[in-house]
């Protein structure tokens, strides 16, 4: 199993394809699963920030991967952040049958927070590939995926319109400045 993981912005689904993509030239039997609430750029492909993708299956809940991904040497899921804790047991059964599961997700939430089952899935995969974005505001590296809009809830679909990657310190610094001023 190899886990994917980093802020908004940071290559994730770029990283994905290209792996995926490495896979079909060598001739195995690739299938990609998405949450089917992630539609932002299309409900039919996985799709990059910078617009490569790939065709994937979108799916309401892990289970139905297991009944999806028969006969499948390389098994793929993105924005894996969006589904249930039973994403990990999935992913387990399937590196377990033998099949190469890869898989992509935030790591942390918008209040910088380990994000639903990615802490479990980096602690079972053989291999985590930690990506960076850059702060635009620093130019050093951007590990935090910082809400630029005003909702509250976990999950807020979005790109720039709503998210900015951002260094650590300029995350504090903006945490710290919304609570002086509550």
């Amino acid at each position: 199993m190899e886990v994917i993981c980093g802020s908004m912005f940071s290559g994730k689904t770029e990283e994905l394809i290209r792996r995926l993509r490495r896979a079909e030239m060598a001739g195995q039997n690739v299938e990609i699963f998405k949450p089917k609430m992630d539609t932002r750029y299309s409900e039919e492909d996985i799709v990059s920030h910078n617009q490569n993708k790939i065709r994937s299956t979108a799916v309401d809940y892990p289970g139905e991967i297991l009944l999806l991904a028969s006969n499948c040497d390389v098994v793929a899921i993105d924005e894996a952040q969006f589904f249930d804790e039973s994403i990990v047991d999935v992913a387990n059964n399937l590196a377990n049958s033998g099949i190469r599961v890869v898989i992509a997700g935030l790591d942390m939430d918008f209040l910088g927070r380990p994000f639903g089952p990615m802490p479990n899935l980096m602690a079972t995969a053989e291999y985590v590939t930690k990506v960076h974005a850059i702060c635009r505001r620093t130019g050093n590296l951007a590990n935090y995926s910082m809400r630029t809009s005003q909702g509250n809830d976990l999950v807020e679909l979005g790109e720039t319109e709503s998210y900015e990657a951002v260094s650590r310190r300029v995350f504090i610094d903006e945490v710290l400045s919304k609570q002086r001023r509550k």
